[in-house]
């Protein structure tokens, strides 16, 4: 394990004990989050982003305020849904909020999850292709996306335009190199890791994965991690590729952690269903620093990837979520080869 961040779904809402209860508030606190993260010596911080929610919807003002207020963390998403974006606007977005990062931009992107609304995307005014569905509609704006990003000249200039033109055609700007080969694919399945590897996009795999062979979750995604580094590999790319997991991990160390999460403890595998078919979720991590470092140790998954993002439960509050990930950074993390 190279890197760890953390990765926030920004909820805000009215419910008793939530120190987020508005938008301002969950917007202000993501960046208090990430300067605290940073100054900790974390690697990374990674917003969840969904819409019709009382959660983050815009990423790309947060990130480049984020870019603004640090210097070194990475600054990422887990995942936008690419099947409401339009894929010329987000190149833009995209390359203005990494250059303001100084070219630290992790963007996490994918099909997306169940959403708040049936078929949310309409309302974008996104509608699949006659003989097509929502899951090749997000592709296909990804790979416009991808494409656009890469800085070559695609449109035909106007021959009397308001300002002067450099020659040939003109690419979306601004443009930020090196910004492609920071793009994540979130993968569900193995077959989906697999088409990531091909497509030369990082893997991003959460604590969720879309179907389930009755293994532990951990050896499930270790799998499917395996399968992404082979497809990459047969795929002849040439720079190396990163891999991240996320957990839920919370090292007991104060009687308000015990509190929180004392009841945790034990957690196990989950399976259920998503969308018509079976899912395996991710267990939660939560005991004492030596006991995290143990069971941890034996989460291949864990092994196999670069990056671990912590999953933080924002609505605590700046302040406890500092105390949480440094508890991670300070008793965990170094036991399990981090830095």
């Amino acid at each position: 394990m190279k890197k760890i961040g953390f990765l926030s779904f920004a909820h805000w809402s009215q419910s008793p004990g939530s120190q987020t209860r508005t938008a301002a508030d969950a917007l202000q606190q993501s960046i208090e989050l990430a300067v605290a993260a940073e100054e900790l010596g974390a690697d990374g911080a990674y917003f969840r982003v969904h819409h019709f929610a009382r959660q983050l919807a815009s990423p790309f003002p947060l990130l480049a305020a984020i870019g603004a207020r640090t210097s070194r963390i990475e600054i990422g998403t887990g995942v936008i849904d690419m099947r409401y974006e339009n894929p010329l606007y987000m190149a833009e977005d995209a390359g203005a909020a990494d250059l303001i990062s100084g070219g630290r931009l992790q963007l996490g992107i994918s099909r997306g999850s169940p959403e708040q609304v049936i078929d949310g995307f309409r309302y974008f005014g996104y509608t699949p292709a006659e003989g097509s569905d929502h899951a090749a509609m997000a592709r296909e704006h990804a790979r416009i996306f991808l494409d656009v990003i890469k800085g070559e000249g695609f449109a035909r200039p106007n021959p009397r335009p308001m300002f002067p033109n450099p020659p040939g055609l003109l690419r979306i700007e601004p443009h930020s190199p090196g910004l492609s080969e920071r793009i994540w694919w979130g993968a569900g399945t193995r077959a989906t890791a697999e088409w990531t590897g091909q497509q030369g996009l990082n893997l991003m795999s959460s604590t969720l994965l879309s179907e389930d062979t009755g293994v532990p979750f951990h050896q499930l995604q270790a799998e499917q991690i395996r399968r992404f580094r082979d497809a990459w590999k047969a795929a002849g790319h040439r720079r190396e590729p990163r891999v991240s997991v996320s957990r839920s991990i919370f090292p007991i160390v104060t009687d308000l952690d015990r509190a929180y999460f004392g009841s945790a403890r034990g957690d196990q595998d989950q399976v259920g269903s998503l969308e018509g078919g079976t899912a395996r979720f991710g267990k939660t991590y939560a005991g004492q620093p030596e006991q995290l470092v143990k069971e941890l140790a034996d989460d291949e998954a864990i092994a196999a990837a670069d990056t671990l993002l912590l999953t933080v439960p924002n609505q605590l509050g700046v302040d406890y979520n500092t105390h949480l990930l440094d508890s991670v950074v300070r008793h965990v993390a170094p036991e399990l080869g981090w830095r």
